[in-house]
């Protein structure tokens, strides 16, 4: 049951779920919470793909009656389904009973952050730098005192010697919508930023609503501009879809920025929720785009040519990439992909392939249902690797330091919803070993290699900056 908190309600929904009274049996509401609700929301309510239930924020309304109506209904436009066809009245009634109660008597407990961690090849130590952002997303190097940190509340933030400055950047856009998944998403400095100094972002822009709009449109988009003097100048719009392609849900924006080593930007955009259009070209959702670093359309692109195909489109039929780097020795792209209940994959990106969400899928619906019989079909591609049950799968990088020898060259992988860092080993497109090495500390949301060498990972509930470094 995923989001329950966020749904506008309507008229017609309140008189309906008066319905659902508002005491029921809370041991009988915590059977049906494990059986139904803790893939999304965790074992303990604390979040896992899904939003918490006991850091007391019920953005649409906190009394049982309204949450009641959220699980009958669901929340169509952050990926929370409807269970009015699996639980009777009397059920919901429950499960409401036990999360108030459990979210009336608790405060929130962030388990203790471990300075020493000994892992199979290298024993390391846990800095925490910051815990000031409200839910930090990227971050990006600009040497080895300096970084960029995005807050996905709408804030850009410079970082010198691990520590966050007070004043956000000033002049990033307003038009940033931050419900659900949507916000200020990843940051990228240009391959030349020393003699350019180009910065890049993605996020969710939103468009002014229109007359009887309930929700204005969203969807991905791709600016680049200069800091001077800590403001945001120079902004230039590289990708922004059509807005008859925009839509009123607020997840799966993607959304990773990297580039290759012949300077070409890579981003992923999420399918929006539609999960049909992942397979259609003329959509950009579900997508994996290619442009110059001006935003303008390389001549090579697979779809370029074909009428009324996105011509930024470079691979498609994928769900939700938040993860996304290149490997250090064979330049090519991988990218971390969000199943729905089962199924995250780690994908080899290649030129013009279908990597079949949602015609293929090791997943189900979030309520159980069969999304689709297959796993494989012809002429679409399968994972380089995947997890069932979903490990809320986020973030990638490869690791090309030298503070941790042995790891030279395995990708590092982080998870929200079992709150670990992974360590793969690839052989060619093969995952041949898979190592956590840091588990439980929080959601970990972002990763990147320093340029010292260290470790630097982005940790949601609670959020954190952490800097793993060796043990000496």
């Amino acid at each position: 049951m995923k989001f329950l908190s966020r749904l506008n309600i309507t008229f017609l929904t309140i008189m309906v779920a008066t319905s659902i009274a508002t005491k029921a049996d809370a041991p009988q509401g915590k059977k049906i919470y494990q059986q139904h609700c803790v893939e999304c929301h965790g074992a303990e309510l604390q979040g896992a793909i899904g939003s918490s239930f006991i850091d007391h924020v019920w953005n649409y309304g906190d009394e049982d009656w309204a949450i009641g109506s959220n699980v009958k209904f669901g929340i169509a436009n952050l990926e929370m389904p409807a269970w009015k066809d699996v639980l009777n009245d009397d059920e919901i009634k429950s499960v409401v009973t036990y999360i108030m109660d459990v979210d009336k008597s608790s405060s929130i407990k962030y388990p203790e952050i471990p300075t020493h961690v000994n892992s199979e090849l290298h024993g390391f130590k846990l800095e925490i730098l910051d815990d000031s952002l409200v839910e930090p997303w990227s971050i990006a190097f600009i040497n080895e005192n300096s970084a960029l940190v995005t807050d996905k509340v709408g804030k850009l933030y410079q970082m010198q010697n691990g520590k966050i400055n007070e004043e956000a950047i000033k002049g990033i856009p307003d038009n940033i919508t931050n419900i659900g998944q949507s916000g200020l998403l990843d940051v990228m400095l240009d391959p030349d930023y020393a003699k350019n100094g180009w910065v890049y972002l993605s996020y969710s822009h939103e468009l002014k609503k229109k007359k009887g709009e309930k929700t204005a449109g969203a969807m991905t988009r791709i600016i680049r501009g200069h800091i001077k003097d800590g403001k945001w100048v120079d902004q230039q719009v590289l990708f922004q879809a059509p807005e008859e392609r925009y839509s009123a849900t607020r997840h799966h924006y993607g959304s990773r920025i990297v580039f290759d080593k012949d300077g070409y930007l890579y981003f992923t955009v999420g399918d929006r929720g539609a999960k049909e259009q992942a397979q259609d070209v003329t959509w950009p959702n579900g997508k994996l785009h290619r442009i110059h670093k001006d935003g303008t359309i390389p001549k090579d692109n697979p779809f370029v040519n074909r009428k009324g195909a996105i011509p930024s489109i470079f691979s498609y039929g994928h769900r939700n990439q938040q993860g996304m780097s290149v490997h250090p020795i064979t330049k090519e792209i991988w990218a971390t992909e969000h199943g729905p209940m089962g199924g995250d994959e780690l994908n080899h990106i290649r030129r013009a392939k279908n990597f079949g969400w949602p015609e293929i899928t090791y997943g189900v619906n979030y309520d159980g249902s069969i999304i689709t019989e297959f796993t494989a079909k012809d002429g679409m591609e399968q994972p380089a690797h995947y997890w069932t049950p979903s490990i809320a799968v986020s973030d990638i990088d490869f690791y090309n330091g030298n503070l941790f020898p042995k790891w030279k060259n395995n990708l590092f992988v982080t998870s929200l919803k079992y709150k670990d860092l992974r360590r793969l080993v690839l052989d060619g497109d093969k995952v041949v070993k898979e190592e956590i090495i840091l588990k439980g500390v929080a959601r970990l949301r972002g990763i990147t290699v320093g340029p010292d060498g260290a470790i630097y990972v982005l940790a949601n509930s609670p959020s954190l900056i952490i800097r793993l470094s060796p043990d000496m």
